[in-house]
């Protein structure tokens, strides 16, 4: 039996809306409120947020104290909260409240009719262009010290629905999630109000605001809300306040973000005529992983937050397809606007690694075994930008290609022409001949090409490294990558083995992506030919023999499928421990109209089933560097069992 949080996969629909408005109309401020909620339960949305003092305007400023203008606001947070009934809608809004004479800046918690919690702005700005603290009180007086902490002085106020919780010390628990309220300047401040919220145990934050614009600002605002959402593995949908406001000596442009954990899911535009919102989901699921890896993040047992419990009205199915967010089909691989400094990080990961293992073991040189494909193809420039780096005589590389029973033409051409290009030793020594004896002498038929004819190539092959490590002082590079690793497309003491792993935390989406940032940006236009032709030549292990025609018999991705869908599968499952069917679900949404859900789901049982049987391989890995966040090193990010059960 399924609970409703396992059937939408975690993910929790919320909005951040700016309406249309007029300074301290609030009539027509109600009304486009409630043209926006209208939009959203059209769209399925559970939490909706507006910005500070929406319901008023936040550059009323003396009219603030006129009863006139408070009597209009409660009447519109009435009329708001009765708009709400019978709909599977949380509100979030924010107006002035006047409790003992003292006028707050507050949030109201709104569904089903009912007011369920005012939440008080603590953080009053009061310099520059900011003069709160002369309309109101901060939410801080509603609070008093106790031997315990801080504690409610005002635990309830009198509203037209009866006795509702207030204070700055509110949580709001619903079934699925939990989540918190942060106005405007509490992000602001030193130790932002979201940072205890979420040691408490919010998961998602909302930020009603009232943030002006400046040049500048809105970039670094962005800033801080992903970054405050990766600090304390969060959700986070900010808000904040239109055009309409008064422009006697501010403009506001309306700004909406709704980050998770770091990634900006959305951004709204900005200084619209027109009411906008932005909608995606919030991944509960993986916000949740992250605090349970997360040794730090502990619940400070000091601090004292009253919970709220929440229980709007479900929508009848729960979740509603199709789902706003978007998956990026390549999590490994940079986005264009940041590939160029991502590539170079990269670069400088494995170079660093190499150099501080080639200067340790004193070795005289680097072997590496070159076949032509993507792989040895990224070991080698690893290898040349390490001896550059240390002034070294690129001769000090060796690179040895070793044609067997499956090498190409176009591999052994590409192979030889790059190792010439960049100036390395160049050996050759074929295999063909020690790999017959050998298979003659274990008395394997030549005729069988089946595994054993495969592997026999591959540790040959890897012998020929060793041996040749020994014989000129030098350790052998290995060019295995990520994806192999996870599949278990290599061969145990064959290409699994090397004294240094350059490529074991490079997954084979970003490999491609590497080689091509190398042959646009970092070597001439001879090596950037070559390095093209390789990308474009299919990944194989070449130890079958070619066709009839001279070309490649064994493509890799008909055998185990396509690399850019095994490295999805490997991202989301190695990241967060995601389920099969959370998995299959978000790939079909990033691969929609590339791969069908046929597709997706066949691949993903290989994906499962070689992940599982081939951990072995990976408990006896080399040594090499982490690179992109998560590894599959025995002695870093991923232990388990060689013997474990498929999951």
């Amino acid at each position: 039996m399924y609970s409703r949080m396992e059937k939408n996969f975690g993910f929790v629909r919320v909005a951040a809306a700016v309406p249309q408005m007029r300074v301290a109309d609030c009539q027509y401020n109600t009304t486009e409120i409630k043209h926006q909620i209208t939009e959203a339960l059209q769209e399925d949305v559970q939490v909706i947020c507006f910005p500070e003092l929406s319901v008023t305007g936040y550059t009323c400023e003396d009219l603030f104290f006129t009863q006139q203008l408070q009597q209009n606001t409660l009447r519109s947070l009435e009329e708001i909260c009765a708009y709400t009934r019978n709909q599977p809608i949380i509100v979030l809004v924010g107006a002035p409240l006047k409790v003992d004479n003292n006028l707050y800046n507050c949030a109201f918690v709104m569904t089903d009719g009912e007011v369920i919690g005012v939440v008080p702005k603590v953080n009053l700005p009061n310099t520059g262009e900011f003069y709160e603290k002369r309309w109101f009180t901060s939410g801080r007086a509603a609070m008093e010290h106790c031997a315990n902490g801080l504690q409610p002085r005002i635990p309830t106020i009198e509203l037209w629905s009866g006795d509702v919780p207030f204070g700055p010390d509110l949580l709001f628990v619903t079934r699925d999630y939990c989540f918190g309220i942060e106005l405007c300047e509490g992000l602001w401040s030193p130790l932002p109000a979201s940072t205890q919220l979420a040691i408490q145990g919010a998961e998602i934050i909302f930020n009603l605001s009232s943030s002006n614009c400046v040049t500048g600002k809105h970039a670094f605002r962005r800033q801080m809300i992903t970054q405050q959402s990766a600090r304390v593995h969060c959700g986070y949908v900010y808000t904040s306040s239109g055009i309409g406001e008064s422009t006697t000596d501010l403009v506001f442009s309306g700004s909406t973000y709704i980050a998770e954990n770091g990634d900006l899911l959305e951004m709204g535009e900005r200084f619209q005529m027109e009411s906008t919102m932005v909608i995606t989901e919030i991944d509960i699921e993986r916000l949740r992983i992250d605090r349970q890896r997360n040794t730090n993040f502990t619940k400070d047992q000091h601090g004292h937050y009253r919970k709220i419990n929440v229980a709007p009205i479900d929508s009848e199915d729960g979740f509603v397809e199709p789902i706003h967010r978007h998956f990026c089909p390549t999590p490994f691989v940079p986005r264009e606007s940041d590939s160029l400094s991502y590539c170079e990080d990269v670069f400088s990961i494995q170079t660093c690694g190499l150099l501080r293992r080639w200067q340790h073991t004193h070795a005289e040189s680097l072997i590496v075994g070159i076949s032509g494909g993507l792989d040895s193809t990224l070991a080698l420039l690893v290898s040349v930008l390490t001896a550059d780096r240390l002034g070294y005589n690129r001769s000090q590389v060796i690179g040895v290609t070793m044609p067997g029973f499956g090498t190409s033409d176009r591999t052994y051409h590409n192979a030889i022409a790059l190792m010439e290009q960049l100036g390395v030793s160049i050996h050759e020594i074929p295999i063909r001949d020690m790999a017959t004896q050998h298979l003659h002498d274990i008395g394997h038929d030549l005729e069988t090409h089946d595994v054993t004819y495969e592997n026999a190539q591959a540790r040959i092959r890897t012998l020929v490294l060793m041996d040749m490590a020994n014989k000129y002082k030098g350790i052998v590079v290995g060019t295995g990558d990520m994806s192999e690793l996870a599949l278990g497309w290599a061969t145990y003491c064959g290409d699994h083995m090397s004294m240094y792993g350059v490529n074991a935390g490079i997954p084979k989406t970003l490999v491609r992506c590497m080689v091509r940032h190398a042959a646009e940006n970092v070597f001439g236009e001879e090596v950037r030919r070559i390095l093209l032709d390789i990308i474009d030549t299919p990944v194989s292990p070449e130890l079958l023999p070619p066709d009839q025609q001279g070309n490649i018999a064994q493509i890799t991705e008909d055998k185990v499928g396509p690399y850019e869908l095994h490295d999805f599968f490997l991202y989301y499952y190695l990241r967060f421990g995601f389920t099969r069917e959370k998995i299959a679900y978000m790939a079909t949404l990033a691969f929609d109209g590339q791969y069908s859900n046929e597709q997706i789901h066949h691949w993903l049982d290989v994906f499962m089933h070689r992940f599982y049987t081939q951990q072995f391989k990976r408990s006896c890995l080399p040594d090499g560097p982490k690179v992109v966040g998560v590894s599959l090193s025995p002695r870093g990010d991923w232990r388990m069992p060689s013997d474990v059960g498929e999951l």
